[in-house]
């Protein structure tokens, strides 16, 4: 049996941004930070932030684009999705790993602006999901640092 089953509480990077598609459907791009701490060599903690891309789709998706923004404190529920694709400028190939969203908490925003929005409900998350925002985002995904 395999499972694939991912949680993270964090801040927003940015601003989510919200792409909708011919049919109804929506997808919401998020990135999460997310610290980690550990001892140095001298014996002082230090934080170490990894950065997570999220996806959130439909319903879901768009009231994270209403309610949230850059620095939201938000938790993910969701499973990992890995993707593969020929760099536009023929350099190779690029790869991700993303996490597609099955619940969104929110938990705060920076400014209080946007507080006591209501969390994502859960819904199933597309099958193909991540092929078909990679379809629609045209390359967007070149300039991934890695």
């Amino acid at each position: 049996m395999n499972i694939n089953s991912v949680t993270i509480t964090g801040n927003l990077t940015k601003d989510p941004e919200v792409t909708h598609f011919e049919g109804g459907s929506a997808v919401c791009e998020m990135r999460v930070a997310v610290n980690t701490r550990y001892k140095d060599s001298s014996g002082e903690w230090k934080d170490k932030p990894n950065y997570f891309d999220v996806k959130s789709w439909n319903k879901r998706g768009i009231a994270c684009s209403e309610h949230l923004e850059k620095g939201s404190r938000i938790a993910v529920e969701g499973r990992l999705d890995w993707r593969e694709w020929e760099a536009k400028d023929g350099s190779g190939k690029r790869q991700k790993v993303e996490i597609l969203a099955h619940n969104v908490e929110f938990l705060g925003s920076p400014s209080g602006s946007k507080e006591g929005a209501p969390s994502g409900a859960d819904e199933p998350v597309p099958a193909g999901a991540g092929e078909l925002a990679a379809a629609a985002a045209g390359g967007a995904d070149d300039d991934i640092p890695f």
